[in-house]
C-alpha cells in the first residue's frame, strides 16, 4: 500500500474542483440543470392555459405541487374528493397503485379507533390536596378527560384493483367526517 497512485498527476488534489468560475460540489454544472432545481423554460413544467403558464418554484428544492389536467384536457380538472392517498379527479380514482375507473368503484370503511375516558392525574393530586382544608376536594374527582386513538381504514375496489388508506382518528368525530366524505364518493361511483 505504499505504491504511489498511478492515476495520480503530481498534484495533491482533495474534494471537487474550486477553481474559479466552477460551480462546488452539489450545484448543477453550467448548461444541465441537476435533479430538484429549475429546468428552465416554463414549458417545460405542464402544459397549463398558454405557453409559459406552467408552475415555477420560487427557490430551489422545492417540491412542484401535483399537476392535475384542466376540465378541457380530457382529464377532469381539479380534486373532487381526497381521503389520505385516495383521490378523486374527474371519472377517475388516482392512487399510489396506479388510477382507477370512478363508476362501479366500491367503497368500504372500518374504525379502527377507540375513545377512552380517564381522570388526569391532575384531578387526583388537586383532590387530595383539597381533601386536607375540606370535603369539596372530592369534587376535583369528577374531572375526566377523553383521547381517541386509532385508524379508519378507507378501502376502494374498482377496475380489478384495490388499495386501502389509514386515515389517524384525532378525535370521536373524525369517524362521521370520513362517512361523509365516503358517501360523497359513493355517489359519485354510481
Amino acid at each position: 500500500m505504499s505504491e504511489p497512485n498511478p492515476y495520480a498527476d503530481g498534484e495533491y488534489k482533495w474534494g471537487p474542483g474550486q477553481q474559479a468560475g466552477t460551480p462546488g460540489y452539489g450545484y448543477p454544472q453550467a448548461g444541465t440543470p441537476g435533479y430538484g432545481y429549475p429546468q428552465g423554460p416554463a414549458a417545460d413544467f405542464g402544459s397549463g392555459a398558454g405557453a409559459g403558464a406552467g408552475y415555477q418554484p420560487t427557490l430551489p428544492g422545492l417540491p412542484v405541487p401535483p399537476q392535475y389536467p384542466q376540465a378541457g384536457q380530457g382529464g377532469g380538472g381539479a380534486p373532487l374528493l381526497s381521503l389520505g392517498d385516495i383521490t378523486v379527479v374527474g371519472d377517475q380514482i388516482i392512487t399510489p397503485a396506479g388510477p382507477m375507473p370512478l363508476k362501479g368503484a366500491v367503497w368500504n370503511v372500518m374504525d379502527m379507533s377507540r375513545t377512552e375516558e380517564k381522570m388526569p392525574t391532575v384531578a387526583i393530586v388537586l383532590a387530595v390536596i383539597f381533601f386536607i382544608f375540606c370535603l369539596l376536594g372530592l369534587l376535583f374527582l369528577l374531572m375526566k378527560e377523553k383521547q381517541t386513538t386509532g385508524f379508519i381504514q378507507v378501502t376502494v375496489t374498482s377496475g380489478g384493483r384495490h388499495h386501502a388508506t389509514m386515515i389517524p382518528a384525532r378525535g370521536p368525530e373524525t369517524i362521521h367526517w370520513v362517512m361523509g366524505q365516503l358517501n360523497y364518493a359513493r355517489s359519485l361511483s354510481i
